[in-house]
């Protein structure tokens, strides 16, 4: 089933730069798309945001959203209900690997965990995503197909584990799945339009990748645009039956 209808109410979370900046710039060359809200912590410090926003006036819509402060993800979808009644699409793109100021680095052993790093990492790959899709539950469980994606990674993936290390960013990613997982499960029953899924985009030439980019082959590291590309060609064609899914960048499952 594709579901590029026309008329498309579509929100990208974590909208302010690397993958998730890729796919507000994609869907707005989509004529399809009739209305963008796009959020993120400091839209107002966001240039590329507020360049988009003045090509694209009345059409692109910018919202103050932090996935580690429920207030603002409540405030955000009220202020996206202000404007439609609607979502056709909710992608959810932002995600912490590594953050020098707040003490959080990729752990290479057990001695380098910490509570904080653990806490911090969680609260935005995870517990996030799950709070967005709790406040624009009423926006996407309507009577047309509806899509609710993450961005996840394949180190989240349990069975495919065999290097170790990242405890903080594996864990999390892990929580994510289970946690699309079992929302799948709750929107088949409830609202069975809705597919929710999880994405591995492959490793992206952005800031999160970028100090651990020096052993990943050439055709390996992918631009944002060949990223967003391939995972908008997954949710074009994903169907009910695909609820619950984790899906690589070449449309193959990932073990969970």
């Amino acid at each position: 089933m594709n579901t590029r209808t026309n008329g498309q109410r579509v929100l990208v979370q974590g909208a302010s730069r690397g993958i998730g900046l890729g796919f507000v710039r994609a869907l707005l060359e989509r004529a399809e798309v009739a209305q963008l809200h796009a959020t993120c912590r400091a839209p107002q410090a966001a240039e590329a945001l507020q360049a988009l926003q003045q090509a694209h006036p009345g059409r692109l819509f910018l919202h103050r959203l932090d996935v580690t402060e429920p207030a603002t993800i409540e405030q955000a979808a009220g202020a996206v209900a202000e404007q439609t009644d609607r979502l056709h699409r909710v992608v959810n793109a932002s995600g912490m690997l590594h953050q020098r100021e707040a003490g959080v680095w990729p752990e290479k052993h057990l001695k380098d965990v910490s509570l904080e790093a653990l806490q911090a990492v969680f609260a935005v790959n995870a517990h996030g995503p799950l709070l967005v899709a709790r406040a624009f539950d009423r926006l996407l469980c309507h009577d047309e197909p509806a899509v609710f994606a993450c961005v996840s990674a394949r180190v989240g993936s349990i069975g495919d584990n065999r290097l170790g290390g990242w405890y903080a960013y594996r864990a999390s990613k892990a929580a994510l799945n289970q946690y699309l997982r079992t929302l799948a499960i709750e929107w088949r029953r409830r609202a069975p339009r809705v597919t929710a899924v999880a994405l591995h985009p492959g490793t992206t030439d952005t800031g999160l990748s970028e100090p651990f980019q020096a052993r990943v082959p050439e055709d390996k590291l992918f631009p944002v645009e060949r990223t967003v590309r391939q995972l908008l060609a997954i949710i074009d064609d994903l169907a009910p039956e695909d609820s619950g899914r984790f899906i690589a960048w070449d449309g193959r499952d990932v073990p969970w």
